[in-house]
């Protein structure tokens, strides 16, 4: 029996010192959440690299670009951090990852200057994939067009992904985005084509829920760009370090009304769990809303509907 180990995707942060590709087909872009629109550009990149027996491409940037060349940075909320991104396109089968930082210097590139300088020079593309919209260089003067104008002096092929992809794509960002703010986590997940997930450090909370039987991970999210769901209860897998699999368990995200109400946490229960994971990355996967959080009389009742959401979060999972 012949056994095929997966290659692990290559990861590219100098773009001063990037190897010599393969028949290079790539594309561009930030590719948040990696959603079901995006896996459907990344399957035709792959399958045309290995049509012509090359290595598939994707370049995209850090910082997000909007953050350099616009003012409403405030407002910027990612699906994915960069990690989980890598974590999603390696699961994809994308053969190199190269993350340009997005400089001032790099966003004020003309658009020959990143034709030549950048993707011809750095890349020797055998074929470029990008949607018939797609614009690059100072002040976004650079489009289809002109890359166009340079398949013959670059010697690659153009290839345009379909105008409905490009628009399902955008509607689908800013929907998965909505829904996640909303609660509504089984449509956001129908439009990534996996279970939403985010990583957390453990840190120490006030115990209570020790107390009340039910051991919780309170979660830290690094990164204030990661949006995270609305509040609500929720079914889970969480994957401590060192874990191959996930274990099943819930969470809870809001102020905690019955105890104490001041401060937005994360509580992330652990079914049949006890080990001390402070100050580890805890990775939690959302499969399913179970109910909105809510102010019980007295202590004695929260219990009893924990233990209700327990016995639904199984029945779920």
């Amino acid at each position: 029996m012949n056994v095929i180990f997966a290659i692990p995707m290559k990861v590219h942060y100098d773009i001063s010192n990037l190897p010599s590709f393969q028949r290079a087909v790539l594309t561009i872009g930030t590719f948040d959440g990696v959603h079901y629109g995006h896996q459907q550009i990344l399957e035709a990149v792959i399958n045309s690299a290995k049509e012509v027996n090359g290595e598939s491409v994707l370049i995209t940037f850090h910082p997000h670009p909007r953050k350099i060349v616009s003012s409403a940075i405030l407002g910027i909320r990612l699906i994915t951090t960069m990690d989980e991104r890598i974590q999603l396109l390696e699961k994809a089968g994308i053969d190199h990852l190269v993350i340009v930082p997005f400089t001032d210097a790099f966003a004020n590139l003309s658009a020959t200057q990143y034709i030549e300088d950048f993707l011809l020079t750095s890349f020797q593309p055998h074929t470029i994939i990008i949607g018939h919209d797609h614009q690059f260089g100072r002040n976004r003067t650079g489009d289809y067009a002109l890359l166009e104008s340079y398949q013959q002096k670059g010697n690659f092929l153009l290839k345009e992904i379909p105008k409905h992809l490009i628009e399902n794509i955008t509607i689908s960002s800013t929907r998965i985005r909505e829904h996640l703010s909303k609660s509504e986590i089984a449509s956001a997940n129908k439009l990534l084509g996996y279970d939403f997930f985010f990583h957390g450090t453990v840190v120490h909370g006030n115990k209570i829920g020790r107390t009340l039987g039910f051991p919780t991970a309170n979660l830290r999210i690094e990164d204030a760009e990661k949006i995270i769901p609305g509040n609500g209860i929720y079914a889970v897998y969480a994957k401590p370090e060192g874990f191959a699999q996930p274990l099943k368990g819930m969470m809870s995200i809001g102020f905690r009304p019955t105890v104490d109400g001041k401060t937005r946490v994360i509580e992330v229960n652990i079914f049949d769990f006890d080990k001390e994971i402070y100050g580890e990355q805890l990775e939690v996967h959302v499969h399913q809303y179970l109910r909105e959080e809510k102010k019980y009389e007295n202590l004695s009742a929260l219990v009893e509907q924990i233990s209700k959401d327990k016995i639904q979060s199984l029945s779920v999972l």
